[in-house]
């Protein structure tokens, strides 16, 4: 599971369309409505913020857009009702790490959407999200391992 902090707009339609799916499953997860995932490290910050349910369902709402923007037909239904909530600090070296993370990504799997944002030094967060200083986020598994700390 990978619930983006950089905004959706840097996604190709493989990332965006996984966004959706995995976010429809972090929600159901955060309502308690499966047994999977729910220990899933990417759902720290949701669980950590004062109403996790409005603020997946925030981020639902803008992936929305973003497919509606590329004139991609998402289920509106899936959507529950969108409110404003507090931002998601999430830290610059976060949003650097997911930056180089999907540039590598687009690099293997569409490398038309690679060279339009290889140019980028620092990304645009996703909507509910505010950048604040600091390093990678201690639930990146990912980072833990390619730095050779395993998994949890």
């Amino acid at each position: 599971m990978r619930l983006w902090s950089i905004h959706p707009r840097y996604l190709d339609s493989t990332g965006l369309v996984a966004l959706w799916r995995e976010a429809l499953l972090a929600r159901k997860v955060l309502e308690g409505k499966t047994r999977g995932y729910r220990y899933h490290p990417q759902l720290l910050r949701f669980r950590q913020h004062p109403d996790s349910i409005s603020t997946i369902n925030a981020y639902l709402w803008y992936i929305f857009q973003e497919a509606r923007e590329r004139g991609y037909r998402f289920n509106i239904e899936k959507l529950y009702h969108f409110q404003k909530v507090e931002p998601i600090c999430v830290t610059e070296g976060q949003v650097l790490y997911e930056w180089n993370h999907l540039l590598n990504k687009l690099r293997d799997r569409a490398l038309n959407i690679f060279l339009r944002w290889e140019g980028v030094k620092m990304p645009e967060v996703f909507p509910i999200m505010k950048v604040v200083p600091g390093e990678v986020e201690p639930w990146e598994v990912n980072y833990r391992r390619d730095r050779g700390g395993g998994k949890r």
